[in-house]
């Protein structure tokens, strides 16, 4: 690890006195209002006018007939997974999953958590490679594997970073091979596609309130959907699947996932500022953008009709301004070359002036977890061999972006002059 502190391209410079974080809560106090009413109230638990609230003004704001309260985003795409291959294949049988034998395409670079309810129900993700124009699931490769695996009828498609997939095309793919889509939009509340929202989309969506996200419960998530009769389904798998008896008489597996009134309180308090958050962060894009002009690097990109929430901003350095960089499943090794420079020294130059960035999502097909997954490219399918490159020779994108990528600090509250010292770090890194 270079000391950079002590090398004279940074000599000058002194750390923030305080952490600068990749992306934090940003409270305003009226969320302390709502816990504060309903510890008074003594609705403490899962129910509450919280809940209520937070559930209605949700489906309201983004334009679904039905929003369910859960314990936290992973939560949400289970059950959605779990709605999903139910109405595909009909209930399980005692001990098995509703996937049990059955694929779902998924996409590739993304958090486990998007593909993880899939292995939780019993199937098998087959992983489908990305596209530059917009770092999401390609069209083109998922045409690829509806050729390839004509059977399934699934696909769980993620929204990276806040920016929109080619959600619309996807859906028309999907529709005309009878497949159903769960919309994981964690991180792309209140972005578009083509002016509408994502999270309406699939068949199935979902939101995060994870403490990192546009809007944080400091966890929590939420369903949504236009069928009623699931958004009952998934309250009550979601209270450990209670029937109306007056025991607790249990007739199919249920979950302890159900949102609290608390958590549902600072996401209550958080909402009327979602706008608010989304722009800063749209400021915080373009002055990268603007700051980083002059180097051998990129921003990740968006659609021209879409507008992405700006969740986080990520730098892609230049294929041919690559310095020597080298990956095991732990930790990575570099080399500084003039002129150039790679994610791993950039990220540690960042952490020695004490703020915090990481590198782009390493794509699923590169897990240990997941490495025995079909994979599929618009060539076909193939097996990663390489950090860029799959059999065949076929350019692998989702592995090539997580070689070259890195997410830049992107807090909301970041101060333009703060933001400034991390556009000069990035510079000297490239001397």
């Amino acid at each position: 690890m270079t000391d950079f502190r002590q090398d004279p391209r940074f000599a000058d410079l002194a750390p923030f006195p305080s952490k600068l974080w990749l992306s934090s809560p940003t409270m305003h106090g009226k969320e302390l209002h709502w816990v504060e009413e309903a510890i008074r109230t003594n609705w403490v638990t899962t129910l509450g006018e919280n809940i209520n609230e937070v559930e209605r003004a949700t489906a309201s704001l983004v334009g679904r007939k039905c929003a369910v309260g859960l314990s936290a985003g992973t939560a949400a795409l289970h059950l959605a997974v779990k709605l999903c291959g139910e109405a595909l294949y009909g209930q399980p049988r005692a001990g098995h999953g509703t996937l049990e034998g059955h694929r779902a395409f998924c996409s590739d670079l993304t958090f486990d958590a998007t593909v993880n309810p899939v292995s939780y129900e019993g199937g098998e993700a087959v992983f489908v490679d990305t596209e530059r124009d917009t770092w999401n699931m390609d069209p083109a490769a998922l045409e690829k594997a509806f050729d390839l695996y004509p059977d399934v009828r699934l696909v769980v498609l993620a929204h990276l970073y806040g920016t929109p997939a080619r959600i619309g095309e996807i859906r028309a793919i999907c529709d005309a091979h009878r497949a159903l889509i769960v919309e994981d939009a964690a991180e792309s509340f209140l972005a578009t596609h083509q002016g509408r929202q994502t999270g309406t989309f699939g068949d199935v969506s979902i939101f995060s309130f994870n403490g990192n996200k546009l809007v944080t419960g400091s966890s929590g998530g939420m369903l949504l959907t236009d069928n009623p009769e699931w958004a009952d389904k998934t309250r009550k798998w979601s209270t450990q699947s209670r029937e109306a008896a007056p025991w607790y008489q249990h007739e199919e597996l249920g979950y302890n996932y159900r949102m609290s009134n608390i958590v549902a309180g600072v996401v209550r308090g958080q909402l009327p500022y979602a706008a608010e958050h989304r722009d800063q962060k749209k400021a915080i894009y373009e002055r990268y953008k603007a700051g980083l002009a002059d180097l051998p690097v990129s921003l990740n990109p968006f659609l021209p009709d879409d507008e992405p929430n700006f969740w986080l901003s990520c730098l892609l350095v230049d294929t041919d301004a690559m310095a020597p960089q080298v990956r095991g499943e732990r930790d990575a090794l570099y080399r500084h070359e003039p002129g150039k420079s790679s994610p791993t020294e950039i990220l540690e130059a960042l952490a020695a002036f004490n703020a915090e960035g990481r590198p782009l999502w390493k794509p699923m097909h590169l897990q240990p977890i997941y490495r025995m997954n079909p994979f599929v490219t618009t060539a076909g399918s193939g097996r990663a061999r390489s950090n860029a490159y799959i059999s065949g020779g076929a350019p692998d994108v989702g592995a090539d972006l997580f070689a070259r990528g890195l997410c830049l600090p992107s807090d909301n509250k970041m101060t333009p002059d703060q933001q400034a010292l991390i556009i000069d770090i990035v510079h000297r890194c490239f001397r």
